[in-house]
């Protein structure tokens, strides 16, 4: 994944078991059978815990095992959604809070070291605010690619690597994902006055020699040179996919 953090691994084990129990146990409740529940506490009274993945799965039927993993993943995608499609969700968490783009770090530095912080803070709060308002157009894209899942894609998930799932939303939701982002990151980076703060605070380095001083020749960044809405559309799927993944 672009931009996250690596994981722990202990954490991420912990994490691939609970999407396992949490499968199966959806998987009781759909299908009422109780005897699983039996299978499943014999095997985790075993000394080779390390069997309960594969005895566990193994012991779900196919419809079984993908309903309940839908539905696992389904609340995992609801929780992720909820956590940052609202204020402050992207701007507080400092996993996905989306900072000043690589060419413009110069900027920020020139500008803080002015005392003109507000003008980038402004900018970088207004990116994450941006993205806050687009991420809840994120749940359909999940939930169909949720719906199209196959026996196969669920049983590699639940016997692959501890980034199967995230990797499997990458396969099937990134380039959807971007397509229905991308206009509604345009209509929020205008309400949320990203484009203000942009154009605001570029002006303050053109304006200020002081800026321009701390700058130097090769600091200064042509507003053409910036696709702002295709770097908060990225940014805002980073996010999510980190989300989803914890």
């Amino acid at each position: 994944m672009r931009n996250v953090q690596s994981e722990n691994p202990s954490n991420s084990k912990t994490m691939k078991t609970f999407l396992i129990v949490t499968t199966l146990l959806a998987s009781l409740a759909a299908s009422g059978a109780a005897g699983l529940l039996d299978q499943l506490g014999a095997l985790a009274s075993t000394t080779n815990r390390s069997a309960l993945p594969t005895a566990g799965v193994a012991a779900l039927s196919q419809d079984q095992m993908i309903q309940g993993l839908k539905e696992a993943l389904a609340k995992g995608v609801q929780t992720a959604v909820a956590n940052l499609g609202h204020n402050d969700g992207f701007l507080t968490n400092l996993n996905v809070k989306i900072p000043m783009p690589g060419k413009l770090q110069s900027v920020e530095k020139a500008l803080r070291a002015a005392k003109q912080q507000k003008l980038a803070d402004d900018f970088v709060d207004t990116m994450n605010h941006a993205a806050e308002s687009a991420v809840p157009a994120a749940a359909s894209v999940f939930s169909d690619s949720i719906k199209q899942m196959s026996i196969t894609d669920a049983k590699n998930i639940l016997t692959g690597t501890n980034n199967a799932a995230t990797a499997y939303f990458r396969r099937t939701t990134e380039t959807n994902l971007y397509a229905k982002f991308l206009p509604i990151v345009k209509t929020a980076t205008d309400k949320c006055g990203v484009t203000a703060a942009y154009k605001a605070m570029m002006s303050k380095v053109g304006a200020s020699s002081q800026v321009t001083g701390l700058l130097g020749s090769t600091g200064l960044v042509k507003p053409e040179d910036m696709d702002i809405d295709a770097y908060v559309t990225h940014k805002a799927m980073d996010g999510l996919f980190t989300m989803v993944a914890a």
